[in-house]
């Protein structure tokens, strides 16, 4: 039985998607973090860092796997399964290289954007010009790689596709105010979008979790 604690962010539907595309029977529970239910002592006994997602594996034996990080999950459930991730060779750390690219790059800078030019009461002039430029500079260098290959990590589609495109998603849902149509002239990143997109799993993923 497989539990995924998440909510309605980019890191919180990343497992959701990479669920649906495995097939794998799990539950969600919601853990609303505009209410601060990811500080309750249940939660942080599974996520110390009081953040979302996480996940509680147990197997028909018993056996108990705890996991809290996206790329961590995201790593553990291809492996679990032998998919989206090569078990080795140049391709996985190919894929893995493009993994922490969005764990330590693209995510945080984009969410700082997020927080400096949309939510914060007081707005920095220069905070927000540092994070669009750096925002602008990541989605960039994201274009150039899928001008050249198929799928971010060259020709099959991994788990770092499905790291990436929740964020890249949440740059055109809410940050047009101050990226405006930066993407627009990004040709590689447009295909990607619209493959990746289109995939059912995807989009059944992207939906999760439902809330009220």
């Amino acid at each position: 039985m497989l539990t995924l604690h998440t909510w309605t962010t980019p890191n919180g539907r990343k497992i959701p998607i990479m669920l649906e595309e495995l097939g794998l029977q799990y539950t969600i529970k919601t853990v609303n973090i505009q209410k601060g239910e990811q500080f309750e002592p249940e939660f942080l006994k599974i996520s110390p860092n009081n953040k979302i997602p996480a996940i509680v594996d147990i197997d028909a034996d018993g056996n108990r796997v705890s996991i809290f990080e996206s790329g961590a999950i995201l790593t553990y459930l291809a492996e679990k399964t032998g998919k989206l991730l090569p078990a080795s060779g140049p391709q996985r750390y190919q894929v893995l290289e493009w993994l922490h690219w969005q764990i330590g790059g693209l995510g945080p800078m984009l969410g700082q954007l997020g927080f400096f030019a949309l939510r914060a009461e007081e707005k920095s002039e220069m905070a927000t010009k540092h994070f669009i430029d750096e925002a602008e500079r990541l989605l960039g260098v994201m274009d150039k790689q899928l001008a050249r290959h198929t799928y971010l990590a060259g020709d099959d589609y991994s788990i770092a596709d499905i790291a990436c495109y929740p964020w890249v998603m949440a740059v055109l849902e809410k940050m047009k105010p101050v990226l405006g149509d930066k993407l627009d002239n990004m040709a590689g990143l447009q295909r990607w979008l619209k493959m990746i997109g289109s995939r059912p799993a995807v989009q059944r993923g992207m939906a999760l979790p439902k809330v009220d």
